[in-house]
Order: C-alpha cells, then structure tokens, then sequence
C-alpha cells in the first residue's frame, strides 16, 4: 500500500514521492540494467535510460490495473533501454526501413484477422507490392536486439525453456518480461499457450480444441516461441 501511495502522490506533483519511489526501486533499476550488459553500452548510461523507463512507469500507472508495480515498469524500462540500443547502436536503421517495418506489421494484422493464420512473409511483401528480399532486410533491420543468454534451439525448444527456475535477479526480470509479452498475444495464441504449456495438453489435442490441424498448431506453437524469444 505504501507503494500506491507514493504513486498517487507522485502523480498529484509531490517530488519527495516520486524521488523516494525511484530510490525504493534503484535495485530494480539495476536488476534491469544487468540484463543488458556486454551490449557494447556503459552501465552508467543504461542506467540513465532505464530510469526515465521508471519515471515514466510512475506517470503512466494505473492503480486500478491490479498490478504490482515491478510488473508494470520492468517491461517499461526494458523497452527504453532497448529502443535506445536500437536507435544509438553502432547500425543506424533508415527512416524507409522504419516505414516498411511499420506498414509490414499492419498489412500482418489485417491478414491474420482475414486468415486467422501468420501470414508469409511474401505474403506481406505482394500486399505492399515491394521485393521480399528488400522486406525482409527491413524487418531484420527493425528488430530489438537480441539477448545475448537468448535460448536457442528448434523442435525441441519449448516455453519452459524461455523461464530457469532458480530464484535469481535475472530471472525475476525474465518472468515479468515475458508476463507482459504474453499478455499482448492474440487470443488463439495465448490459448494455444495455455493448452500446451499449463494444462499439457499434445498437439493433437490442442488441434481438435481449435478446429485445425496438428500440422498448424506445430506450426503456430514455433512462431510463437520465436516471437517470444526476439521479444526477450
């Protein structure tokens, strides 16, 4: 409750609130920060960027989300930090790989709600009538850096994978990361996570669950380990 307070305080103009907030929450800060070392960026500035991420977690929070917290601003300030990697990275991305990125995400959107299916990447590319390769060279382009403990793997990389079990900073941060990736899935998605991954169901149970094949749900199940993955 003294969190939420100092929040509402901090909302309503009290300095004192809103500097003993960021002072409660430095280890945060730096739990966020570890997270990003050997990214070629100094401790010192990431930690800068990582508290205005904070700052603007406080701004932006809302009580009545029924969240804590930490929730809702590590995801916030692991966005900062990464947009500021992106953008100050040693490979600057041109306005034009921007916009094609951006139109590219819409032009998916609209065909999974017309297919309820991820789209091919030629797909996309014949809907904005440009080359797959130049599209594809704009997407890789566009991508947040990639985390250097990424798990990698193929058929046999699942969920669990993505979340250690040990009771450690990183993996504090890593749980709530990807909470908030999750959440932000479409809902065949997030269900085809569910089946899976809570109620362990197989593919072929999941397929009969959603009216498609087993093929799709493999499928389906690997694009979305990876998005989480990039994500992460």
């Amino acid at each position: 409750m003294e969190t939420l307070d100092l929040i509402r305080r901090s909302t309503q103009g009290d300095i004192s609130a809103k500097e003993q907030l960021i002072q409660e929450n430095t280890g945060l800060i730096y739990m966020v920060v570890n997270r990003f070392k050997n990214r070629g960026a100094e401790a010192d500035d990431l930690f800068q960027i990582a508290a205005i991420g904070l700052l603007k977690a406080i701004k932006n929070f809302d009580i009545r989300m029924g969240l804590q917290f930490s929730t809702y601003a590590v995801p916030m300030m692991m966005g900062e930090i990464r947009r500021h990697l992106r953008d100050s990275g040693p490979m600057k991305v041109s306005r034009s790989y921007k916009t094609l990125a951006s139109k590219a995400a819409s032009i998916r959107e609209q065909l999974m709600k017309e297919t309820g299916d991820e789209p091919a990447l030629s797909e996309i590319a014949s809907r904005l009538a440009v080359d797959p390769a130049e599209l594809s060279c704009a997407l890789t382009a566009t991508r947040p850096p990639d985390s250097l403990d990424e798990v990698r793997g193929d058929a046999n990389t699942t969920l669990k994978d993505l979340i250690l079990t040990e009771n450690s900073e990183d993996n504090l941060v890593d749980r709530l990361a990807l909470r908030e990736l999750i959440g932000k899935l479409p809902n065949r998605e997030k269900k085809i996570l569910l089946l899976r991954y809570h109620r362990e169901q197989t593919q072929s149970q999941v397929a009969k669950a959603l009216g498609i094949s087993q093929v799709q749900v493999s499928r389906l199940e690997k694009k979305i380990l990876a998005k989480l993955k990039a994500e992460l």
